[in-house]
């Protein structure tokens, strides 16, 4: 495909025509302040093949994925996510922590998990490897009971009553001086997190694949999963602001409105 030009400012490129500065440049973020999620799903929408998104995904949309890990401050996931897809503790390569040393910037972002619940295992690598402190974002009227546990290998953060409130948890991070936040899923978070308005950026990766119907969306509604009941706001608008090519694969990149004109 090579360079095709930018048309209506759309940026088309194959990912391996690019230098890694190039690619690292590509996913700049405009605002100090800034929440990215990142995803893939198949070609006909599954977030997930064998209720995993690992299998979506493959090499040639690692690079992004990785540069995207190398660029935040905190990385974002929800416990189901954490647990079904095997984190382990947040590392990065050396020539990753390389170039995060380069600008100034600690080795390894911090890893932030949160949990309606508390259910997390406080001897898991994620926890008990993890090269900084982790973050554990949970409702603040959790049992002390549950969270005492936790408090003893992560920093806890409380916010909301009965379920995670997402606005105080990102503003708890910031505080923290976490300002650029990567969130990785999974739906019920990426859901909870368009419900509240605070995503900036989608990073979508289009896999060539068709799963066909059962598997869910890359965001759904928290609310609905847990009996309850929420009404869906309005639509928010996105700009296509780049496609990479890269293997059959495409790695989409929308900001919302038009936060950066």
């Amino acid at each position: 495909m090579g360079y095709l030009g930018a048309v209506a400012q759309v940026l088309y490129r194959e990912l391996d025509e690019l230098t890694d500065d190039e690619v690292y440049a590509a996913y700049a973020p405009p605002a100090p302040d800034w929440l990215r999620v990142n995803f893939v799903s198949s070609a006909d929408g599954a977030a997930t093949l064998g209720g995993l998104s690992g299998p979506l995904s493959g090499e040639e949309d690692k690079r992004v994925f990785k540069v995207l890990r190398a660029r935040c401050d905190v990385l974002l996931a929800g416990s189901g996510t954490v647990r079904a897809e095997g984190y382990g503790p947040l590392v990065l390569s050396p020539e990753r922590m390389a170039w995060r040393r380069a600008q100034g910037l600690p080795e390894v972002p911090v890893m932030a998990i949160v949990s309606h619940s508390g259910e997390l295992d406080p001897a898991s690598g994620i926890f008990a490897k993890a090269p900084r402190r982790p973050i554990v974002v949970c409702p603040a009227d959790l049992p002390e009971a549950k969270v005492a546990p936790l408090r003893a290998v992560a920093d806890v953060i409380g916010a909301g009553a009965g379920a995670v409130d997402l606005v105080a948890a990102v503003a708890a991070l910031r505080e923290r001086g976490l300002r650029q936040i990567l969130c990785e899923g999974g739906p019920h978070v990426f859901g909870d997190l368009v419900a509240a308005d605070l995503v900036d950026e989608l990073d979508l990766t289009l896999s060539p694949l068709l799963v066909g119907a059962g598997p869910i969306r890359i965001a759904e509604d928290h609310a609905l999963a847990a009996g309850g009941h929420r009404e869906a706001g309005p639509p928010r608008p996105l700009q296509l602001r780049h496609v990479l090519e890269a293997g059959g694969n495409l790695i989409l990149k929308y900001l919302r409105g038009s936060s950066d004109e």
